[in-house]
């Protein structure tokens, strides 16, 4: 971050100082000295034109003599600083005036053409070698009677729009300077508020990726910067959270594993050695396979479970009748339900029901709901299982008249090993995954499920499926 991105910035701002000089010194310049030659010029093209025109043409009316003449150029040089030129129309020079730093002034202008400039309106250089610098010429025609008699030049040295660029230019280089330094302050606010809050969260990433989650970047605004520092805190308080659970999951598997697999290592240690006699031994294998079909439970669970997490899970969905699913499902616990004198009572919203679902999954569901009201109910008790039609939903309620569920653990019953105190007591074969395979299934439906509960008083489950459309 360091050696690239501040690095990036330091370059930027250098270049940009770069090609603001570069632009000024280049395009400025040219724009400029065309603007004073264009001015300048324009300024002594009206001046002669305007003495060429109102004065002088009484030269050749003898109105003025050319004392009188001399003494009208002097005067515009004075005022132009210029050397003024007044020559007939074969270039023969009738009066002129110079400035001092002029030597000579010639007395016939060879090859005159007033017409050499083109379109131009004026024409800079050394005049037909005249000059010694580069002079701006304009040429104005003086007239007399509708026709040509002579013309008036000016020659101002080209050093004066040289000396105005320069002025000019030195005002714009010190504006651009000061533009420059003004600039330093966007730098500075880049540099404080950008790239110093992606410094911490490039830092804080860094940490997160070493596995350092406690690492909290600082919110200070509620821009996109404040929020993506917001977002990654988030982030790493889930991923804690996930790191926690990670832990908490395979402390709970590795306790439900364990316990099964030390029981049945004792008692078969305990038939090998002879500490358990050949005529108990039926009695301890009946353990042993009670204890191996807590494994196989529990291995199953996890396989179910797994295909939620890896989202491998594909839904097989057809239409099938509710309620024959719930009748072939609560006669598969007759037997459980006679030895606990636990009667199972099925109210219908009428005689056939079809759903859009995956059968054998909410089979599973029922039948983990079932198996739970059984384990939670008391002898001599019954169980409920009803359904009803809302709009295009069908509901399903499971509803046992058992222990229930203590208030602070309605939360977490759908977490995965969670057992509550009650359960653990009541159930020890229970592997603490059937809520949440349950609920896995049914939100893979995109549909919920709730629970009401009463300690002491009985628990019903809910959860809804969609109607057959057909």
């Amino acid at each position: 971050m360091r050696s690239t991105l501040y690095l990036k910035f330091i370059l930027i701002y250098i270049i940009f100082g770069f090609l603001s000089l570069f632009t000024v010194s280049a395009l400025s310049s040219a724009l400029t000295t065309s603007y004073l030659e264009s001015d300048i010029s324009g300024n002594l093209y009206q001046e002669a034109s305007l003495v060429a025109s109102d004065y002088l043409p009484g030269y050749f009316s003898d109105a003025i003599t050319s004392a009188d003449v001399y003494n009208q150029l002097s005067g515009m040089k004075a005022y132009l600083d210029s050397n003024i030129w007044f020559v007939d129309r074969e270039g023969e020079m009738i009066a002129s005036a110079r400035t001092e730093d002029v030597a000579f002034t010639p007395s016939t202008i060879h090859n005159f053409d007033p017409a050499e400039g083109g379109s131009s309106p004026y024409q800079v250089g050394d005049y037909h070698g005249y000059f010694e610098q580069d002079m701006i010429t304009v040429i104005a025609p003086v007239t007399q009677g509708f026709s040509t008699k002579g013309y008036l030049l000016i020659h101002k040295p080209y050093s004066a729009v040289e000396e105005a660029r320069f002025t000019i230019m030195r005002n714009t280089y010190v504006v651009v300077l000061v533009i420059y330094l003004l600039s330093f302050i966007i730098f500075l606010g880049i540099h404080l508020l950008i790239y110093r809050p992606l410094k911490k969260i490039t830092d804080a990433a860094t940490q997160y990726a070493s596995g350092d989650l406690d690492v909290v970047i600082p919110v200070n605004t509620q821009d996109e910067m404040g929020y993506l520092s917001a977002s990654l805190n988030y982030m790493s308080s889930q991923l804690k959270d996930m790191e926690d659970y990670q832990k908490k999951f395979v402390a709970n598997v590795s306790h439900d594993f364990r316990s099964p697999l030390t029981s049945i290592k004792g008692y078969i240690e305990a038939m090998a050695d002879g500490t358990i006699p050949p005529e108990l031994q039926d009695k301890y294998l009946k353990i042993i396979l009670f204890e191996t079909e807590r494994l196989t439970d529990l291995t199953s669970d996890l396989l179910t479970l797994n295909e939620f997490d890896t989202k491998d899970l594909l839904l097989d969905k057809s239409v099938f009748d509710i309620h024959e699913m719930i009748k072939n499902t609560a006669a598969a616990f007759e037997g459980t339900c006679t030895s606990k004198k636990i009667s199972i009572e099925l109210l219908f919203a009428s005689r056939y029901l079809t759903v859009y679902a995956d059968q054998r999954k909410i089979q599973q569901v029922l039948y983990n709901l079932i198996d739970n009201a059984i384990k939670f109910s008391n002898a001599d008790s019954s169980i409920t299982v009803e359904t009803t039609e809302r709009g295009e939903k069908v509901y399903i309620s499971v509803k046992d008249y058992g222990i229930g569920i203590p208030k602070n653990s309605i939360n977490k019953i759908w977490e995965r090993f969670y057992k509550t105190d009650l359960s653990r007591g009541k159930d020890k074969k229970g592997t603490g995954l059937g809520l949440s395979i349950v609920k896995e299934i049914i939100q893979a439906h995109n549909e919920n499920i709730n629970v009401i509960s009463t300690e002491g008083v009985g628990t019903e489950f809910i959860f809804s499926l969609p109607r057959d459309k057909q």
